[in-house]
């Protein structure tokens, strides 16, 4: 038996380092790029239509809101107490019965208020979103979303 002596394994493989080599990487980072230019696109216009969607839904529940403000009040809020007659109780309605929206009066999808008039020209009243572009008109993701159609 020797007294003092170490012993160390000793193997036949050399030292590796593990990990992924720069090119490895640059090559995942390519497939991942892509994989986003395909998917992207496709994603982006999913999203505008459903931005759409919401604004009708919230225009819709709008409406639901504003009929339900005509039953106790016998008219419709005019253009100068807008929507936030929904919330809050306008001067000389002794039936308010608000509020009626729970939450505060959304913004459109894209963050621009409804705009809201009474009289309307279509109808007892205008309720609409302008779209992304906030502006009168336009095309996609643009167009305006209305009430009355």
């Amino acid at each position: 038996m020797r007294e003092n002596s170490t012993e160390y394994a000793i193997t036949d493989r050399p030292a590796r380092n593990s990990g992924f080599t720069l090119i490895e990487l640059l090559v995942v980072v390519i497939i991942i790029g892509l994989l986003a230019s395909l998917v992207a696109p496709k994603f982006f216009k999913k999203l505008g239509a459903s931005r759409q969607k919401t604004a009708k839904a919230q225009i819709e529940l709008l409406g639901s809101a504003l009929d339900s403000f005509r039953l106790d009040n016998g008219r419709y809020p005019t253009t100068e107490e807008g929507l936030a007659a929904l919330r809050t109780k306008p001067e000389g309605l002794p039936n308010w019965a608000g509020p009626y929206l729970p939450k505060a009066i959304p913004k459109d999808p894209w963050g621009h208020d409804y705009i809201y008039r009474c009289p309307g020209e279509h109808g007892d009243y205008d309720l609409m979103s302008y779209g992304r572009d906030g502006r009168p008109g336009g095309e996609g993701e643009d167009a305006d979303i209305v009430s009355w159609k």
